[in-house]
């Protein structure tokens, strides 16, 4: 039960962050500096490392391999292949936005997606909410850095489980 708690505590930490987020006025949105994409492009995402807020012995090495496509509005939609934090190979699709330009910073950006994914399956399915025969919601926050306009870094929350370090490519 606890566990259940702690995974609705981190889901209403995220949402209260994304409404924090919809309701930031639309002048910060925009700005003309080129670290800002302005027209829809490819994204390829490469997340080598994920650090766990718990030291679970049955923790195994995770990583991420993910493609999204980045609308002029902002918006997006993606899939990734990953291999969860018990070795089981994974996969998501989700939509979302981004928010650039934050607190006047070019260079700084945030994003939140949600969706679907599966692979959390016995005996770990109770490692993720909501989880039914392996598939699941899912809602991650995230906060980049854009080194340049098609160069990023990003820092994903994964719920109470642990951060997602990622290097992002767009083409």
């Amino acid at each position: 039960m606890t566990y259940i708690l702690n995974r609705l505590r981190a889901a209403g930490l995220a949402l209260s962050l994304c409404a924090a987020i919809f309701s930031a006025p639309a002048s910060a949105q925009q700005s003309t500096s080129p670290l800002i994409p302005t027209e829809a492009g490819w994204e390829l995402t490469v997340a080598p490392y994920v650090y766990h807020f718990s030291n679970d012995p049955e923790h195994k090495y995770a990583w991420l391999i993910g493609l999204e496509r980045h609308r002029a509005d902002n918006w997006l939609w993606g899939a990734a292949y990953f291999s969860n934090s018990f070795g089981q190979d994974s996969g998501t699709a989700y939509v979302g936005y981004m928010w650039n330009n934050v607190f006047n910073q070019p260079a700084l950006y945030l994003k939140v997606v949600a969706g679907i994914m599966y692979g959390y399956v016995a005996p770990y399915e109770d490692k993720v909410p909501f989880n039914h025969n392996g598939w699941s919601p899912m809602v991650v926050p995230a906060v980049g850095w854009r080194l340049t306009p098609a160069d990023a870094v990003q820092v994903e929350l994964l719920g109470s489980a642990g951060l997602m370090f990622s290097y992002n490519r767009r083409f």
